[in-house]
């Protein structure tokens, strides 16, 4: 439709000046109102055939004067195609057609002897401002569609970031939960009937286990609801964390990350040198979540009787480190979320790294900025 609309303007427009000259019973007749019509019917090729409506349209304004039909301009009919061709990423051709079409109008209005048809400075500006806005109409048009569908797919890739987010925090939450439940729902089935406070201990664990994930999964269902890409209040780039009353989605809620684990009788030592405001939000959330990660890693495969949780900011990096002296890396099986963590850690410009260690056990190691420049990705 648009197209259909561009032709019937084009044609009417080239219509209008024939039957505007001031001889028009002379230079006008059937035959330069058949060339109008064409002008426009080639308009109808410039999405298909954009380079060919540009050559046909130039050679048909150069036999339209063979005619000796009423002038008409020779970048007049040529607006539509230029336009085209530059809106389509052929601009090399509009420009080409453009100076084709100034330059056979200078030669032949500087060499004609028809006192009419003498060149003044008001017709060749006129045609050089009429190819130019055309050409430049046209690749303003092409780069404005372009912006939009660049900021389209750059919202999309801000909300596969978003989603990959989330699915990495609820990976790392449901399944630390999930381990510290399976871990305390055993200690609670061997205590039933010999030991019923050890048992009620152990149920008491798995209560706060579930509700910590009910808690957890209501924030990300309250992130899913808001707006896609955008940062959390909190400065976290949108991270999720629990609501009041749970413990922080950061270091600072790295000992209550533990208690679990003690609790099944994992010694666990935190050692955190990490001073207030050091690090940015979205570091603080990422550093909790390798630290989670680890943990559970800890206790679903590592058969450990200690693990050593270590956090240090020196020269504006944050070193992470969760020891265990388990049974080392062929304890892991595929899926054990250290993918995840050295994803995490590229992500914000860090590396994550892990090894056995010499005497035994095994180790992760997070080398991570204490603050992102530009703000949270």
């Amino acid at each position: 439709m648009t197209d259909v609309v561009l032709a019937i303007a084009m044609a009417l427009v080239v219509a209008v000046v024939i039957a505007a000259d001031a001889d028009a019973a002379r230079h006008a007749g059937p035959g330069a109102y058949l060339f109008a019509a064409g002008f426009g019917a080639l308009v109808l090729l410039r999405r298909r055939l954009p380079r060919t409506m540009v050559v046909v349209t130039v050679l048909t304004v150069f036999v339209y004067y063979t005619f000796r039909f009423a002038p008409i301009g020779m970048a007049l009919p040529a607006v539509a195609a230029l336009y085209s061709a530059a809106e389509v990423r052929r601009t090399g051709w509009a420009v080409g057609g453009g100076v084709v079409l100034v330059a056979v109008a200078t030669y032949y209005r500087v060499t004609g002897t028809d006192a009419e048809e003498y060149l003044t400075p008001y017709d060749l500006v006129t045609n050089i401002a009429l190819v130019a806005a055309a050409i430049a109409l046209g690749v303003a048009v092409r780069l404005s569609r372009e912006a939009r569908v660049h900021e389209a797919r750059a919202a999309e890739q801000r909300l596969q970031a978003e989603r990959l987010r989330i699915a990495r925090d609820l990976h790392d939450v449901v399944g630390h939960n999930l381990s510290v439940i399976a871990l305390h729902s055993g200690v609670a089935a061997e205590a039933v009937g010999r030991d019923d406070d050890a048992a009620r201990g152990a149920l008491e664990h798995v209560r706060e286990a579930t509700s910590g994930t009910l808690h957890e999964l209501r924030s990300t269902v309250r992130v899913l609801r808001g707006p896609v890409g955008g940062a959390a209040p909190d400065g976290t780039g949108g991270a999720v964390r629990p609501p009041d009353g749970t413990h922080p989605t950061g270091l600072a809620g790295v000992a209550a990350l533990a208690e679990p684990a003690r609790a099944a009788g994992l010694a666990v030592d935190v050692r955190l040198d990490v001073p207030d405001g050091a690090l940015d939000g979205t570091i603080d959330a990422a550093a909790y979540r390798i630290v989670q990660e680890a943990l559970t890693n800890v206790l679903r495969h590592a058969s450990a009787t200690r693990v050593t949780v270590a956090a240090r900011v020196t020269d504006g990096r944050l070193a992470l480190r969760v020891a265990d002296d388990g049974r080392g890396a062929g304890a892991l099986v595929p899926g054990s979320g250290i993918a995840g963590m050295r994803e995490r850690a590229a992500l914000l410009g860090g590396v994550l790294t892990t090894t056995d260690e010499p005497g035994g056990g095994f180790a992760v190691r997070a080398d991570l900025p204490a603050r992102l420049e530009g703000g949270a990705p």
